[in-house]
């Protein structure tokens, strides 16, 4: 029985090679995609994928239903909260310019397998992104033509009553996905000019909006008569902060196709930073004049701006805001399915996805077969699925996907770098040999992120001590931590902080509701895990 049971080396083999880092070349500008990217290519691209149909929808629906004209203050806690994951982002980004986003950081600072969820993890949630972005754009344009698109198909079709099936096949949907898939398919330089375009034209309809919105603006909205500033309080707020936050979802585009970049040391951090601050100063301007052109507790939740410009007497601006709805749903189509291709293409060229995705064409130089398959697949998902519930679980892959990057980011700056390590000390022996460590076996390798597996000088000196060891002065207090090398402490220290902070946010969600507990335990839940 005992010569079946797998030996503790080969476990321990086994989890080194499910947790080994990725290597990367010395030259990382080297790619066979075609660097054509600038930085206002990427700033747009990043713009197009925060700012689209949340702007004309969720907008009204937060103000109407969670915070009132506080819905203000909610974006720019949303916006601070999404600038400290953007700035994980840019540092990835500058460091690695390589195509994979959240995937290709977590693989070359945690490891394999935590690689291979967190790829899984985005792939879905493009897709899912996608396809529901599509149902919307159709349903918003259905209903400019008072639902007769969804009638002709009913009649002529026919009404599924099949659970997590759509109540028809949404044809349109998936048609406007397969146009898109054609125009990004011709390669990076037309999907960033067709992105100009839509992103030129909804940038023109925010900037009418915010004309005609402060002209028509009524400071007696925000009165108490009306309910007041913050009808729903500091609870309201924070709610409403948490639904603002995936309004801001989206900028990822810019590190997937940092590879693209022209510059991207410097192009992937300023277009992030300007897309996240313009994006955040959209949101809170077009808060502001939505809620102080009509009361806050009249908004229609499904159209809130182009209601507001008809109850105020200009019909002819919903149409206005109706085409720039349409065009920005049509940036956040062509930013999913602009990203979702190319982390599909590093995973495969990493071994973890067939490798038939890792193909480049060598005109249009992007991965036309992971474009059109997942295209394909994405219509699929939008001409048949009912993607209500699915789009819920986009907010759980959103935050990993954000979780993993602010830990590898930790990770990484306390890992040794390349150059780091010393020269070795002059020996009057010829051939000295290696000094072994207290075990008395051969020297630990320390696979750090710069691709290379480097000797650690355990003997060094207080003075030169190397990024990611303990500080002398903190040895006194923490002699115990001394022995451990670079980067292992900080490792053990970000996980341990990422199951705290899971449990604290479990205790305070269920704490009192589900797990029915004691004053005293629940208090002193909270006080641990804090």
């Amino acid at each position: 029985m005992a010569r079946w049971l797998p030996r503790s080396t080969d476990l321990t083999r086994f989890c080194q090679k499910l947790n080994r880092v990725k290597t990367l070349e010395d030259d990382m500008m080297e790619t066979s995609f075609n660097r054509c990217l600038s930085t206002i290519d990427l700033t747009l691209l990043g713009i197009g994928g925060m700012v689209g149909s949340g702007l004309y929808v969720l907008t009204g629906t937060v103000a109407k239903e969670i915070a009132g004209p506080a819905v203000i203050v909610s974006f720019i806690i949303a916006g601070f909260a999404s600038l400290l994951a953007a700035l994980c982002y840019a540092e990835f980004g500058a460091r690695v310019p390589k195509t994979g986003s959240a995937y290709m950081f977590t693989y070359v600072s945690v490891g394999e397998i935590w690689a291979f969820l967190i790829g899984w993890n985005v792939l879905l949630e493009y897709m899912i992104g996608g396809a529901a972005v599509a149902r919307a754009w159709s349903g918003y344009l259905d209903s400019i033509f008072n639902h007769k698109i969804k009638n002709f198909t009913e009649t002529h079709v026919g009404a599924w009553q099949v659970p997590f099936l759509a109540r028809y096949p949404d044809f349109l949907a998936a048609a406007i996905l397969l146009v898109a898939t054609a125009f990004i398919s011709f390669g990076a330089k037309v999907s960033s000019w067709l992105n100009h375009v839509f992103s030129a034209i909804s940038m023109g309809v925010i900037l009418f909006i915010l004309i005609m919105g402060f002209i028509l603006a009524q400071p007696k909205n925000w009165s108490t008569q009306e309910g007041g500033f913050a009808p729903y309080g500091l609870s309201g707020i924070m709610a409403g902060t948490a639904t603002c936050f995936y309004a801001f979802v989206g900028f990822d585009v810019i590190a997937a196709s940092s590879e693209e970049a022209r510059n991207p040391q410097r192009a992937v951090p300023r277009a992030i930073a300007f897309s996240l601050g313009l994006a955040t100063g959209a949101y809170i301007l077009v808060s502001v004049v939505l809620t102080l052109m009509v009361p806050w507790h009249t908004l229609d939740p499904d159209s809130a701006l182009a209601d507001a410009f008809y109850r105020r007497g200009y019909a002819w601006a919903g149409f206005l805001v109706a085409a720039g709805s349409i065009c920005a749903m049509n940036t956040v189509l062509l930013s999913n399915l602009f990203s979702l291709p190319r982390i599909v293409y590093a995973m495969a060229e990493d071994g973890l996805f067939f490798q038939v995705f890792s193909r480049v064409h060598p005109r249009t130089q992007v991965p036309v077969v992971g474009i059109v398959v997942f295209g394909l697949l994405m219509a699929l998902l939008a001409l048949v699925f009912d993607l209500e519930a699915l789009v819920q679980f986009l907010s759980i892959g959103t935050l990993l996907a954000y979780t993993f990057v602010a830990a590898s980011i930790i990770v990484l700056r306390f890992q040794q770098q390349k150059g780091d390590v010393p020269a070795p000390a002059p020996s009057s022996q010829p051939n000295p040999e290696p000094h072994e460590g207290p075990s008395g076996g051969e020297l630990k390798e320390y696979e750090s992120f710069s691709d290379k597996l480097h000797l650690v000088d355990r003997d060094k000196s207080k003075e030169q001590r190397e990024p990611g060891q303990l500080k002398a002065a903190f040895e006194p207090y923490l002699e115990f931590l001394s022995d451990f090398y670079p980067g292992e402490v900080v490792t053990v220290a970000v996980v341990t902080l990422m199951v705290s902070a899971i449990c604290l946010c479990s205790i305070l969600v269920f704490g009192n509701t589900h797990l029915h507990l004691p004053t005293w335990s629940y208090s002193l839940l909270l006080v641990l895990f804090s």
